[in-house]
């Protein structure tokens, strides 16, 4: 099992592949994302604090369908949706499963590095978040309910 997200590569929602290396030396917020959820306006917040400490965090939206099926739509559709109502400029990758046999390897990284409560690692619910220090290890998970303004009285400590 590796200890750094850095050892992951994800494909990009236009297809290429992006190893996470290159966000080595900022933080990282990882989040499952879903454009028919009621979280959904949490883009504009997470939006906010890429722009906000873009030279030292980055925030890379994993788009899935695993909640409701709140994530139909494909990868242009899912693109087009983040930056026509978002104004979304964050990495967005390729749809991902996040639990299950078919878990990206991302995911099951980051779920045995910061379980949710009582020790479980399944994530309940889209917008999930990660935060990953600039050396690659996972810091603290966030529940879909707490929105990107209160992660930000978290993040001053690390930026």
């Amino acid at each position: 099992m590796s200890d750094s997200i850095h050892d992951f590569k994800a494909k990009a929602i236009d297809g290429k592949e992006v190893p996470l290396s290159d966000y080595k030396g900022k933080l990282m917020l990882v989040v499952n994302t879903a454009s028919q959820c009621g979280f959904t306006p949490q883009y504009k917040g997470l939006e906010t604090l890429y722009k906000e400490h873009e030279d030292k965090l980055v925030v890379l939206g994993f788009p899935c369908n695993q909640f409701g099926k709140q994530e139909p739509g494909d990868e242009k559709t899912i693109s087009s949706f983040c930056e026509l109502n978002f104004g979304v400029t964050f990495p967005l990758f390729a749809k991902v499963d996040v639990n299950g046999k078919e878990a990206d390897p991302i995911y099951k990284f980051l779920k045995s590095e910061a379980p949710g409560l009582l020790g479980t690692e399944a994530i309940k619910w889209n917008f999930t978040k990660f935060l990953v220090d600039k050396d690659g290890k996972v810091i603290k998970r966030y529940a879909p309910t707490e929105t990107p303004e209160k992660i930000a009285k978290d993040l001053a400590q690390y930026l």
